[in-house]
């Protein structure tokens, strides 16, 4: 007689399991079809499995048949979407939908001249980067001679403007197609992502860190563990309910620290997902102390100096104990702070 008592505990589905019932979710229960947002927000979650090789249940894409094989009138019709609808094209063939229908698409859409609509050199860049998925990219050196030339002036970088952060990162993702190539930036261009990543730790943004610990590794750099360790805490902080969407929520910070989980070996896509809808809450960061270091140093004004050794003390009475413990932090994970304070102190100008 055997004494061995079932406790009847549910089992935890595995990750890829999880990530079908997501994609489920973004395909069918947050957006209607025929919202921009839904567009977007697809392209993003397919995106983030196929460049990290996610290996998935075989029907995990079915809830994006019908999509898939409306893509050329669709195209056709809303060609000023063409890079979310080539994204979400070429990322489901890459999955396992299909085999050609991107590359016909993308010979369209340069022979439309789509590409000739942009007028922001990243998005260029981003149109570029789908193109050549499918050998029907050109070439353009002068728009890799612009972006390079972003990337190295560092000093852009000491400064708080996640506009600047994120089109620095997101250059690394489409020079490196999504870190399948060395993007062969130079060390100008990793000070600058450095100096991205002190300014998302020091104003506790994991959206930005994340996506800047991304950048670093697809340039073939490893970040601070620090700034990853603190990532990984934060993901703790993820709750998923079957509440209705189709409002913001925190779905762009969770797929992103899972995207860095999967190439730093750490646990993603936390929680289990229910199959009938998806709603993504995150408990708030601590606060942050960027915002009171830059009024310090304005209010200063003649008195602020660029050397951090003295102006430290003036720093830690300014932020209190919470943001010392984060500014502390930013110090030990950097060998460049001193460097980055020179430039975010903006003493010289």
């Amino acid at each position: 007689m055997s004494n061995v008592v079932s406790l009847g505990l549910p089992r935890r589905p595995s990750l890829a399991e999880r990530q079908a019932v997501l994609l489920g979710n973004f395909a069918r229960n947050r957006r209607k079809l025929d919202d921009v947002f839904w567009l977007k927000e697809n392209a993003e979650v397919l995106n983030v499995l196929a460049s990290s090789g996610a290996m998935l249940p075989d029907d995990a894409l079915e809830p994006y048949r019908r999509i898939y094989d409306g893509l050329e009138e669709r195209l056709r019709f809303f060609p000023q979407y063409y890079r979310f609808l080539l994204s979400i094209c070429l990322d489901l063939e890459d999955l396992g939908i299909g085999k050609s229908k991107g590359a016909a698409l993308c010979r369209w859409a340069v022979k439309a001249g789509l590409v000739e609509a942009e007028l922001s050199d990243l998005q260029r860049a981003e149109a570029q980067r789908l193109l050549n998925r499918r050998g029907a990219g050109i070439e353009d050196k002068p728009l890799r001679a612009r972006l390079r030339s972003f990337m190295d002036r560092s000093e852009t970088f000491a400064l708080p403007n996640k506009k600047a952060a994120y089109e620095l990162t997101h250059i690394v993702f489409y020079l490196s197609d999504y870190g399948l190539n060395d993007p062969q930036i130079g060390e100008d261009a990793i000070v600058s992502l450095e100096f991205a990543g002190l300014l998302a730790y020091l104003d506790q943004d994991v959206d930005l860190l994340a996506e800047t610990c991304v950048a670093m590794r697809f340039a073939g750099r490893r970040t601070s563990p620090i700034w990853e360790d603190w990532i990984a805490a934060q993901m703790g902080g993820f709750t998923l309910s079957a509440r209705a969407s189709g409002q913001a929520d925190a779905y762009h910070e969770y797929l992103v620290t899972s995207w860095w989980a999967l190439f730093a070996d750490r646990p993603s896509f936390p929680g289990t997902p229910q199959a009938a809808g998806l709603h993504i809450a995150r408990n708030a960061a601590g606060r942050s102390p960027l915002r009171a270091m830059s009024e310090c140093m304005f209010h200063l004004g003649p008195a602020r100096s660029s050397d951090w050794g003295r102006m430290r003390q003036a720093m830690s009475d300014a932020i209190g104990a919470e943001g010392e413990d984060i500014l502390t932090g930013a110090e030990q994970s950097s060998e460049r702070f001193d460097a980055f304070f020179e430039g975010f102190s903006r003493a010289d100008m």
